[in-house]
């Protein structure tokens, strides 16, 4: 018999959390080591499926909004962060863009912000700032009703599906108060190099890889190495399970796509960072049309962030291209984040992973799909048409992010900044899918810590030694 005092309290603040680790084997397997778990959410209770009741219980946190003054300290704690790292070529361009130019109120702030933490940027003034953001918020109603919550669902370990939420630190906060340790996986493989400081000081880490782990090192020095674990990531798992497996017959009829053509599917950003997109679609259907391109067929995976309007023009110009739009639920209106109450329906996993399996290449916008597609061996074709000198958006700058630099350097992929480069790859890759073969699985190896079949149990084996 397991024994009570193995409980563990999991906080999903999203849909993408929801992915990893509800739509994923994590909670079967956490099941399997852990006698009770409570999972403390940002999503309403009727997003979740049916679980077991006698070990499962689902609270569904009220809705912390931010003052003015928490806003204050959390935004100094994190531009300090930044100003601690401006070397780094991601974290100089997000503390640039954060930046303010105008003279309101809140610009005002922002540039007090910034005068405080280009004097007071260490470590030890992080961490005082920190303190001075929890004092800020010790008071609030929902703060204390998260307090009352953490008491009466009192787990051994509270375990974070991401790091950077701003109202997880509030939950935090109380996790110090009560003495229960805390651990948070690390999101996506660009947080580290190039966002902006975690929400809060936890006491264990999960990583995807050993990368990812001296990169948390470098940018959080006071952690203690022995408190990281490399478990991979349960993001990619649903590409080794049966349950999300969609027939090639039953593909090509979702999108009436031609079996003799190949596929080349561009998966799309966001409109905040994608603002190409509309562009390299439209120069990739041109080239089908005129034949500077390989007897193909293009399928466009849009982002699941957004709907799909801005594409309307793209749409009503070149007809002949197949659209999947990811079937992301919104699970309540009204509030203050509408994006991070999109959950993914098991239908889209299904569908994403078969257009990841029976796609012949992919062109993206320097994305974590570009790993997506390696996993299955599908070449790969980074885009970066804009620069300051031409009038796109300039996503050339990305190229020196840290994490992507990793990625360029590797030569897993090619990078196209320009409608001929865009063309070459595409043919080079249509006519050779094995080229860069060895550099993609090396790329792979390098970002992803653990295999796919065993990542859920690596992250349960790691929560499992904290208690």
């Amino acid at each position: 018999m397991r024994s009570e005092k193995n409980s563990l309290g999991i906080v999903i603040t999203d849909g993408v959390g929801f992915r990893n680790f509800v739509l994923s084997t994590f909670l079967e397997k956490a099941a399997n080591d852990f006698s009770r778990i409570v999972i403390f959410s940002g999503l309403p209770i009727s997003a979740y499926p049916q679980l077991d009741p006698s070990i499962f219980t689902i609270v569904e946190l009220p809705v912390f909004v931010e003052t003015k003054q928490n806003w204050f300290w959390r935004k100094l704690k994190e531009i300090a962060h930044l100003q601690n790292h401006r070397k780094n070529p991601g974290i100089a361009d997000n503390y640039e863009m954060n930046k303010s130019r105008g003279w309101s109120p809140h610009a005002i702030l922002v540039k007090a912000v910034y005068g405080i933490s280009r004097f007071f940027h260490s470590e030890k003034n992080v961490l005082f700032f920190e303190k001075l953001q929890e004092k800020s918020f010790a008071n609030d109603p929902v703060v204390k009703q998260y307090g009352e919550i953490l008491k009466n669902h009192k787990t051994d370990l509270l375990f974070f599906t991401h790091q950077r939420p701003p109202f997880i630190a509030t939950l935090v906060f109380w996790a110090k108060k009560l003495n229960i340790p805390t651990a948070s996986f690390i999101f996506s493989w660009d947080n580290l190099a190039s966002k902006g400081r975690m929400a809060a000081t936890f006491d264990h880490f999960l990583v995807w890889s050993d990368l990812m782990k001296t990169e948390l090192l470098r940018f959080y020095p006071l952690t203690n190495a022995q408190y990281i674990s490399v478990v991979g990531t349960p993001q990619f798992e649903p590409y080794v399970l049966p349950e999300y497996e969609l027939s090639e017959a039953q593909f090509y009829k979702e999108f009436n796509l031609l079996q003799q053509k190949k596929i080349i599917c561009y998966s799309c950003a966001d409109a905040t960072i994608g603002p190409n997109d509309p562009l390299i679609i439209a120069t990739i259907a041109e080239g089908l049309q005129n034949g500077e391109i390989s007897d193909a067929q293009l399928l466009v995976r849009t982002s699941p962030a957004e709907d799909e309007r801005r594409f309307a023009e793209t749409k009503a110009l070149y007809p002949e291209i197949k659209w999947n739009h990811p079937k992301w639920e919104l699970t309540r209106d009204g509030h203050p984040e509408p994006w991070s109450q999109r959950i993914p329906t098991p239908k889209d996993l299904t569908v994403l992973k078969a257009v990841l399996q029976y796609s012949d290449l992919n062109v993206n916008m320097l994305s974590t799909m570009s790993l997506d597609f390696m996993l299955f061996d599908k070449p790969v074709i980074n885009t970066a048409f804009g620069n300051p000198e031409n009038g796109l958006y300039n996503d050339q700058r990305f190229l020196n992010y840290e994490h992507y630099d990793n990625v360029v350097k590797s030569g897993a992929v090619k990078i196209a900044t320009n409608k001929k480069e865009l063309y070459s790859a595409i043919n080079t890759y249509l006519q050779n899918p094995e080229l860069n073969k060895k550099e993609r699985k090396e790329l792979i190896t390098m970002q992803i810590g653990q295999p796919l079949n065993e990542t859920t149990q690596a992250c349960v084996n790691a929560l499992k030694a904290i208690v």
